[in-house]
């Protein structure tokens, strides 16, 4: 089988796909490395409440924040929401407005009563115009429609969280190690100074080991987040895109990219 740069960025995964994995394999959480992520002004751990009656789909949010460095909760009801708001004071909501007892729009109210400022980002099947606008006429910040993309979620709650001044993106959204450098926001990367062209699959791939620097993950956590659940091939491919991106990224220099024979690979300065 031939590798397709088409389904290899984790940014394309939809919940569709997601939700219809009977069980769903949360990426570990992982460390950011360093300029990851966002975070409050004095370095501490966003706080993001996630709100969905539909179990998989909440625990893929909450993998997906938690590997940004994000501190979440989770919960599956109006009540349920209503309580852990009071006991976690969120900085942001992820609210599903179908909710099994009250909507998410009651939700909002309730939390925002205790929380003024908290952020309220509202997850809606719905296509209708009026109801999209009915949840921001009521307060929202904002609404991402189902099926969504995971990197729109994410990027519209840092948007929100900027916006309100509770965060800051850390190094300007560079990712640093050694000599190597990621700027997530241009894709750009550059070893040494000297840009870097890569392929779609191999920028996600690279992403996810500088967000995790000096750890070693395996074939089956990079196929998980690199190949976002719905890859159907062996490890292989694996093995293949780290040849490609050595041969990028460390042809001719001091090699970063490091096989940890039987268990997997690790981004990390020699010696």
């Amino acid at each position: 089988m031939t590798p397709d740069d088409s389904r290899g960025a984790p940014d394309g995964a939809v919940y569709q796909q997601a939700a219809a994995t009977a069980t769903v394999t949360a990426t570990p959480t992982a460390a950011p490395g360093r300029g990851a992520g966002t975070t409050h002004a004095d370095g501490t751990a966003v706080r993001v409440l996630v709100v969905d009656d539909e179990p998989s789909l909440a625990e893929l949010l909450s993998s997906v924040l938690r590997y940004e460095g994000w501190s979440v909760r989770t919960a599956g009801t109006g009540a349920e929401a209503v309580k852990a708001g009071r006991e976690f004071r969120p900085d942001a909501v992820v609210l599903d407005i179908m909710l099994p007892d009250f909507d998410g729009i009651e939700v909002m109210r309730r939390l925002r009563a205790e929380i003024p400022g908290v952020c309220v980002l509202f997850l809606t099947a719905r296509d209708a115009v009026e109801d999209r606008v009915s949840g921001l006429t009521a307060g929202g910040d904002d609404y991402v429609t189902k099926p969504f993309s995971l990197e729109e979620v994410l990027a519209r709650l840092r948007g929100l969280l900027r916006r309100a001044n509770l965060a800051r993106t850390t190094s300007e959204g560079a990712l640093i190690v050694a000599d190597l450098s990621m700027d997530e926001d241009a894709r750009e990367v550059r070893r040494g100074g000297e840009l870097i062209d890569l392929t779609a699959t191999e920028f996600e791939l690279l992403r996810f080991l500088m967000r995790n620097p000096r750890r070693v993950l395996s074939k089956a956590q990079i196929l998980d987040r690199v190949w976002n659940y719905d890859f159907g091939g062996q490890a292989h491919v694996v093995e293949l895109y780290i040849s490609y991106l050595r041969k990028k990224i460390d042809a001719g220099r001091e090699p970063l990219i490091h096989t940890v024979r039987g268990v997997g690979y690790v981004l990390k300065p020699a010696g």
